[in-house]
């Protein structure tokens, strides 16, 4: 398959114009913003809003995409991703426990019998694929 442009992010080619760009400045903030709430809160992914983030600076301002890849934790954990290295065996299990406590502590929540079914499916989802899908990262 030759000849076609270039795919990017977002099914995009080619530069953004002038008057889209701002707007996906705006949108890396507030990506930014769900990132450093996922580092604070438990059970809140904080990689993936930086990993969208740093996409999108890069589509709308390089330079908020290399301000963010300074950040200390979230410039290595960006990097990290973009580079294929997965995620250290700690933070697996980190993550692997607040997908099943979150679940645990909502499943009674959850009136229908189809609904917690549904509920503890979508949380073995998110094990497995955190298990066998993501690298482990060894030090």
């Amino acid at each position: 398959m030759t000849g076609g442009p270039r795919r990017t992010l977002i099914g995009m080619s080619g530069p953004p114009s002038p008057v889209v760009r701002p707007l996906w400045v705006a949108l890396g903030f507030v990506l930014t913003g769900l990132g450093f709430v996922g580092l604070i809160l438990p059970g809140f992914p904080g990689t993936v809003w930086f990993v969208l983030a740093a996409a999108c600076f890069a589509r709308g301002n390089p330079k908020w995409e290399a301000w963010l890849l300074s950040r200390p934790v979230v410039g290595e954990l960006v990097r990290d991703y973009r580079e294929g290295r997965g995620m250290p065996l700690r933070a697996k299990w980190i993550a692997c426990t607040c997908i099943v406590v979150a679940v645990s502590f909502s499943l009674p929540r959850i009136p229908v019998l189809v609904g917690q079914v549904v509920w503890v499916l979508l949380g073995l989802a998110g094990v497995l694929c955190i298990t066998l899908r993501v690298p482990t990262r060894r030090p």
